[in-house]
């Protein structure tokens, strides 16, 4: 997909104006992920999961190549056919060959953010095929035209007034249609592109070396109908998904699960092997690279790469609450998206997301695998600055900003000043437009801290509270 990474800051602040209602979604949808994420920690002795994943996450990644000559020969000795894919053009190629090779009409597509990455679905829609996405909020937003706001809940950032005024314009329902209701009539259309289409995309949550085994997790069934019923599947695999050893499994996919959503196994988990009786007639795993063997020669963000796609860090994100993941601008949002689309995208198209942070440590609390997100953040922050791609009224400001707080005299005098700036004025100051962007405006004290301060320690007494 084209990233617009840049532009966050004011897409940021668009969104925020135009669609007020985005804030309460989002807020409402993640805290009750965090919750449920809390919980599940809480049952289990998540340190040591933790700690447990990070290493054999470290081990691989250390190992890569080895590791993925691995699975190539084992998805061989399977009955799948390999593929490497080191641009998207490359995946495209495989993706052309296939639609041509079974005359592909129609096309049902597992949630993947792999294919979001790729721009798999305007490619089969150029070929003439017809492509259904079967995660329902994946559905969803393909209706509106909307890339996914959130990793793991693609719709998150919609209410359900709006849900059901898209249904009422698409499929005639009532506009006070139930959930339940409006989930009906999804299902009867994806119905009959399950039955009817040529051609499975999925993506993979991982891939066992050791065996050749394509781990997919999901909680409505349309995985494992979408990589079942067709005649051909085509899974994409970013190279850096793999686990060494069948076993592990054991501890990825309830660890993912308990991130993600808070429940200690996925509702329904499909271990592909390859083609067989009763499933797709050919297989093909397309490894992709696009950027990450890169990213795994940087020598602090290769652990970017860790990731599990789990959300868990979004939902942990006091400043992603606030927009859901559309001002990002690219398909990683949120604490994971600031720290790996600069690495993914180049830093000069997405050096704003770093910024997007209270530097709280909420997303490295949150995340399964440890991935040092707050000291990744502060890595890519000095690498923009030493590109010079901060703004340069931002380093006048702060060198200004150290003069003024070095000195008590000056720090009296400009806090004096600000105090006296009309709200109105407060448009015209660069430093202050930035800030009250997409923010009420700024209310000073009527006195400064120090003065307040020295009041309320002439009226204390001991004895009289504290």
């Amino acid at each position: 997909m084209r990233a617009k990474a840049r532009l966050y800051p004011k897409e940021a602040a668009r969104l925020l104006k135009e669609r007020p209602g985005v804030r309460r979604a989002v807020t409402g949808a993640t805290l009750h992920f965090e919750r449920n994420r809390l919980r599940a920690y809480g049952e289990v002795d998540i340190e040591a999961w933790r700690a447990r994943a990070k290493a054999v996450k470290d081990h691989v990644l250390s190992h890569l190549d080895r590791y993925l000559e691995l699975a190539e020969r084992k998805l061989r000795e399977n009955g799948a056919t390999v593929h490497w894919a080191e641009t998207p053009e490359e995946a495209h190629r495989v993706l052309r060959d296939v639609v041509a090779r079974h005359g592909v009409r129609r096309a049902v597509k597992a949630k993947s953010m792999l294919t979001e990455e790729l721009g798999v679905n305007p490619l089969l829609e150029s070929l003439g095929v017809e492509v259904y996405e079967t995660d329902l909020g994946e559905y969803l937003i393909q209706l509106l035209g909307e890339p996914p706001s959130h990793i793991v809940g693609p719709a998150i950032h919609l209410s359900l007034e709006e849900i059901r005024r898209l249904f009422h314009d698409r499929f005639g329902t009532p506009l006070d249609a139930s959930p339940e209701a409006l989930a009906a009539v999804a299902r009867r259309t994806l119905r009959e592109a399950f039955l009817t289409a040529e051609l499975g995309i999925s993506g993979a949550n991982f891939l066992v070396a050791e065996t050749g085994t394509l781990a997919l997790m999901e909680n409505e069934g349309n995985i494992r109908l979408s990589t079942s019923l067709p005649k051909v599947h085509v899974a994409f695999v970013g190279i850096e998904k793999l686990l060494p050893r069948f076993q592990d499994l054991a501890l990825f996919l309830p660890l993912t699960a308990r991130a993600a959503t808070g429940q200690r196994l996925a509702t329904f988990v499909s271990l592909i092997q390859g083609p067989g009786e009763g499933g797709p007639e050919e297989v093909h795993v397309v490894f992709v690279d696009h950027g990450r063997t890169a990213l795994l020669h940087d020598p602090e963000a290769w652990e970017t790469l860790r990731c599990l796609r789990c959300g868990a860090c979004l939902n942990a994100c006091p400043v992603y609450r606030q927009t859901g993941g559309h001002p990002y601008g690219y398909v990683y949002s949120g604490p994971i998206g600031a720290v790996l689309d600069p690495g993914l995208l180049g830093l000069e198209e997405a050096y704003p997301l770093p910024y997007a942070s209270t530097l709280c440590g909420a997303c490295y609390e949150a995340c399964p695998v440890k991935i040092p997100i707050p000291k990744l953040l502060l890595a890519w922050r000095h690498r923009a600055v030493e590109a010079g791609l901060s703004p340069r009224l931002e380093g006048a400001a702060l060198k200004a900003f150290r003069k003024v707080m070095e000195s008590p005299a000056l720090y009296r005098l400009f806090s004096r000043a600000l105090r006296g700036v009309p709200l109105g004025v407060q448009e015209l100051l660069p430093l202050l437009k930035a800030w009250t962007e997409g923010r009420g405006p700024l209310k000073p004290s009527p006195k400064p801290f120090h003065q307040l301060w020295q009041e309320l320690e002439g009226e204390w007494t001991p004895g009289n509270g504290s």
